[in-house]
């Protein structure tokens, strides 16, 4: 059983880098991304793209850290 969730693991991992890279090689057209005035060099679209992914990946368990820590601890009865 331990196997047969390791090699679902692995196929599951080798479909998202294929799809990654299909994406990547399908989207090589050339963009200017300006944003309030300044403007980032000419890149592949696809460059935008993932660097907006990774930058989502990075802060959306920082924000979750983040109020999970503000949030006030549940008292915790004590049954003795």
């Amino acid at each position: 059983m331990r196997n047969f969730k390791r090699l679902l693991f692995v196929l599951f991992l080798l479909v998202i880098v294929l799809g990654v890279l299909f994406f990547v090689l399908e989207n090589q057209q050339p963009v200017v991304l300006v944003f309030l005035g300044w403007s980032l060099p000419q890149l592949p679209v696809s460059l935008f793209v993932l660097v907006a992914l990774l930058a989502g990946l990075a802060v959306g368990p920082v924000l979750g850290a983040i109020v999970a820590w503000r949030r006030p601890k549940a008292k915790t009865r004590k049954t003795s």
